[in-house]
C-alpha cells in the first residue's frame, strides 16, 4: 500500500493506506488521532473511495466521503483532509517532508528586480528547472509595492513619493500596498510546486504556508498568530501580510512582509490609507498597524533573519543555494520589458 499523511491546522493527523489496480483505488485503510462517532463510520470511510479513480480531485473525493458518513461526528478532521493524505499517497499531493527547499539570501538589488524576481522564480517551479526555494529580500532603495491588482492613484500618493524619493513597483501578486525602507522591512518569497498546496483553499494555504515563520517568531518570543485571509499579528498589534500567486503550470508564490522599524508618518505621507481600510483592524490610526519586530525582541533585523532561516533549516530538508545567471538575466528582461513599464505600474489607474 502507499502511504500518505496530512495534519490538519489545529486538528489531528490524518494517514491513508492506499491500493490502486489499473488506475482505480482498490483499497483504503484510513487511521489517525482523530476522534470520530460512531466507531463503524471509519468503515464506511474506508469504503467510500474503493472504485474511485486514482486521478479523482480532493473536492470530488471529499463529496463521496461526506455522503458514507452521514451524520457520523469528525472531530479533529474531516472529508477534505481524509481525501488529501489520499492524494498524497497516490502522488499528486506532497508534504513539507517530501522536498528539499533551497534558502537563497541575495544582496541588495533595486525593488523592482525583487518583484521581477519573484515571476522568474515562480515559473522555474512550474517549469521543474528549481527546486522548492525561500528568498530572502534585500533592497537598494525606499519602494512601495502595490498589489497587482490595486489602483495606483487610489493607492499611492505618486507626486509624494516622487518628492521623497521612494520609488513605486507592481507584483503580480494580490493584495494590498507595502511601504518599504532598506533595513526597516524582513520580506520573504516562499516558491513552492501546486502539490504542496493540493486540495487547500486559498485561505487554508495561507495559513499552511505561514505555519512555519509563526514557529520562527515565537521562538523569538513574540506570540504570533495567524489572522485571515493574509495578516501576521500578535498581542502587541499587527506584524505583517502575506500574498499569494498561483500560476499556470504548477508554480505557487507565498510571500510575507514584515515591519521591523517602520517609519509610520513616512508611510502615511505616500500611501493613501482610507478609513474604510482600518475599519475592520480595531484601530482609527494606521500608526498603530505597524508593530516592529525590533520593539519585541530587541534583536538586529541580520538577527531576526538569520534565526528565522535556522528554524526553518529545523523543520525542513534545505540547502543554501544561489538565484543561477540564467535566472538573473531573465529577471533583467522582465525589468526592461514589463515591470519597470508605465503600461505595468499603471495597468489598474
Amino acid at each position: 500500500m502507499r502511504r500518505g499523511e496530512y495534519k490538519v491546522r489545529g486538528g489531528k493527523l490524518v494517514a491513508a493506506e492506499v491500493d490502486v489496480v489499473d488506475g482505480v483505488i482498490s483499497g483504503v485503510n484510513i487511521s489517525g488521532d482523530f476522534f470520530l462517532e460512531p466507531d463503524e463510520a471509519l468503515d464506511r470511510i474506508n469504503a467510500a473511495l474503493v472504485g474511485t479513480p486514482e486521478t479523482a480531485s480532493v473536492v470530488h473525493m471529499s463529496e463521496l466521503i461526506a455522503a458514507a458518513i452521514g451524520t457520523a461526528d469528525m472531530i479533529g478532521f474531516g472529508p477534505e483532509s481524509v481525501a488529501i493524505a489520499v492524494r498524497r499517497a497516490l502522488g499528486f499531493a506532497t508534504g513539507w517532508a517530501d522536498h528539499n527547499f533551497e534558502i537563497v539570501h541575495p544582496g541588495p538589488v533595486s525593488p523592482v528586480l525583487n518583484v521581477a524576481l519573484d515571476q522568474v522564480l515562480v515559473e522555474a517551479i512550474a517549469a521543474g528547472t528549481r527546486g522548492p526555494t525561500l528568498r530572502f529580500w534585500e533592497w537598494s532603495g525606499n519602494t512601495i509595492v502595490i498589489g497587482s491588482f490595486q489602483s495606483l492613484r487610489n493607492e499611492v500618493d505618486v507626486a509624494a513619493a516622487e518628492e521623497m524619493d521612494i520609488s513605486v513597483v507592481r507584483r503580480i501578486s494580490g493584495g494590498g500596498a507595502m511601504f518599504m525602507e532598506p533595513g526597516n522591512c524582513i520580506t520573504y518569497s516562499l516558491y513552492v510546486p501546486a502539490s504542496l498546496v493540493e486540495g487547500l483553499s486559498f485561505e487554508q494555504s495561507y495559513a499552511f504556508l505561514d505555519d512555519w515563520v509563526l514557529g520562527g517568531l515565537r521562538e523569538l518570543g513574540i506570540e504570533a498568530t495567524y489572522k485571515p485571509l493574509n495578516d501576521i499579528t500578535s498581542p502587541m498589534g499587527k506584524i505583517g501580510g502575506a500574498a499569494q500567486k498561483r500560476i499556470v503550470g504548477g508554480g505557487v508564490l507565498h510571500h510575507v512582509t514584515m515591519s521591523y522599524d517602520i517609519d509610520a508618518d513616512k508611510m502615511l505621507k505616500v500611501l493613501r490609507i482610507g478609513r474604510e481600510k482600518l475599519s475592520d483592524k480595531g484601530t482609527k490610526s494606521a500608526n498603530k498597524r505597524v508593530d516592529p519586530l525590533r520593539s519585541q525582541t530587541g534583536m538586529t533585523r541580520a538577527d531576526i533573519i538569520e534565526s528565522l532561516k535556522d528554524h526553518f533549516r529545523a523543520r525542513y530538508d534545505t540547502t543554501d543555494g544561489q538565484i543561477t545567471p540564467e535566472e538573473w538575466a531573465r529577471a533583467d528582461e522582465l525589468v526592461a520589458s514589463k515591470f519597470s513599464t508605465p503600461e505595468w505600474i499603471g495597468r489598474v489607474p
